[in-house]
């Protein structure tokens, strides 16, 4: 059985939009803060570490737009890996080894997979497998900032859920990483 993993870049207000891109009042705030060599080596690790990638429609816009044009070590990973976007719209995907799924065949992916499913950027998807209770851990890189605006990643979900602080980093210029892993009852 899989575990899906959530990573995000996050301000302190909770905000997660356009962490590095996209059209947003302060579009690449991310890059305002320098998080050291050891954490871009975290984060990069960190998606190593993945045995597959989960994401909604705009992300595999932007990965599939990106990653096929770098080279190394990431990049080798993210063009081969299993990549597998919850989307009604996408029908053709054109990003190596990417499969289109309903939201409804996660679980099925969950239990089939082995290993961890990462789910980076993905708001709404997020947003959505938090509410259905499927995420397992949540990794926060927390950005020193109030955006005072902007997409947050906690919404309202349908129930309380326990979760467990099993890791904290700090890196750069104060930026802290924390890993929470679900603390079933």
């Amino acid at each position: 059985m899989g575990t899906i993993v959530l990573t995000s870049f996050i301000s302190l207000d909770g905000v997660v939009q356009a962490p590095g891109g996209e059209d947003f009042k302060y579009a690449n705030w991310t890059f305002d803060f320098d998080r050291g060599d050891d954490g871009e080596k975290y984060k990069n690790d960190e998606a190593l570490g993945a045995d597959a990638l989960l994401i909604g429609r705009k992300t595999y816009d932007g990965f599939a737009a990106a990653w096929p044009n770098y080279e190394g070590e990431l990049a080798d990973k993210y063009n081969s890996m299993p990549k597998y976007v919850v989307s009604t719209t996408l029908t053709n995907p054109t990003w190596n080894n990417t499969q289109v799924i309903p939201f409804a065949e996660v679980t099925s992916l969950k239990k089939k997979l082995p290993g961890e499913i990462q789910v980076a950027g993905s708001i709404q998807l997020a947003q959505s497998l938090l509410a259905a209770d499927l995420v397992d851990e949540i990794h926060l890189m927390t950005f020193p900032v109030i955006l005072g605006t902007g997409r947050h990643l906690f919404t309202e979900t349908p129930q309380k859920t326990r979760w467990k602080l099993t890791q904290t980093h700090s890196f750069g210029e104060g930026i802290p990483v924390t890993v929470y892993k679900r603390d079933l009852p």
